[in-house]
């Protein structure tokens, strides 16, 4: 028995051996490298010298550092929070049978399929003070004056918030009706036979059958959260007055200055982000034994 157990483990390996080559040459060696690197003095015009934890260290003493790594936590809570309600709410729409539910679904793409650079330029201009559609329709409607949406701290996070989560509902709903589509319907018949209200099918019944789809979606949205850097670049390129850095504008500006070590710490700080957010989900929703 133990033999037959043994040739099937190293059948599965035989099979995964594929995906573990391809995860240890693009993710493990580039994360070791990217750690050893940011050892390192390593800036283009000195000699490389090891100096240890040094750029970290220095790191924690900036208050740019901690301004960016403050921004980009409070973006990370406040938008996925938002997509999640909304992905949600979207999903059980969309799990209804009802006319125009594949038209419905289909256009619910269209945000998501557009790259982030043009639809951040898209946003970038309704905002505009002088020309964009938000001011624009505030002027004809006569419902206030022109807002300077990306000029203040304030306006621009809740401008890029904004423009996140109208581009990243879509793929936290696809994940969570894909997760509804699996929770069998005899459930909620049962349910509406012992007068169980909405309220209380969501609670007792979507919600726990829901929860591997949902601690997917939150780790796949936590970790772009986190390591935003496209959207907020052309949006605001970090403005104003570095309100709106975060932790990835903060690693390029210092990758494009020629300092690679301590850009590289950033990068593993972010990883570090990464990683300690996507256990937390997955202890604190008891994923292995959900599945």
């Amino acid at each position: 028995m133990k033999i037959k157990k043994n040739g099937e483990i190293r059948t599965a390996y035989f099979y995964i051996s594929p995906l573990l080559t391809i995860i240890l040459l693009f993710i493990l060696i580039p994360i070791v490298g990217t750690f050893i690197n940011s050892l390192y003095r390593d800036i283009t015009y000195l000699p490389s010298r090891f100096t240890g934890f040094t750029n970290y260290a220095d790191l924690i003493k900036l208050s740019d550092f901690w301004n960016s790594l403050k921004f980009t936590t409070l973006f990370t809570a406040v938008s996925v929070s938002l997509e999640t309600v909304l992905g949600i709410s979207f999903a059980l729409l969309l799990k209804e049978v009802f006319t125009g539910r594949s038209f419905l679904r289909t256009i619910l793409l269209i945000p998501w399929a557009i790259p982030t650079a043009i639809s951040a330029r898209l946003w970038q201009l309704m905002y505009n003070y002088n020309y964009g559609l938000l001011n624009y329709f505030l002027d004809i409607t006569h419902t206030g004056a022109k807002v300077n949406w990306l000029g203040t701290a304030h306006g621009a996070f809740w401008a890029i918030t904004i423009a996140d989560v109208w581009k990243t509902t879509p793929f936290m709903t696809l994940i969570l009706l894909a997760g509804l589509q699996t929770i069998p319907d005899e459930l909620y018949e049962q349910a509406m036979v012992d007068n169980a209200t909405m309220w209380k099918r969501f609670l007792y019944i979507t919600l726990p059958l829901l929860r591997p789809a949902l601690v997917v979606a939150l780790i796949f949205r936590t970790a772009d959260a986190l390591r935003i850097f496209d959207l907020v670049y052309v949006l605001t390129g970090g403005g104003p007055a570095g309100s709106t850095r975060t932790v990835s504008i903060l690693g390029f500006h210092y990758f494009i200055n020629g300092d690679f070590g301590t850009g590289s710490a950033v990068s593993i700080i972010i990883f570090l982000l990464v990683f300690i957010f996507s256990f937390l989900y997955i202890r604190a929703w008891r994923f292995k034994e959900t599945l």
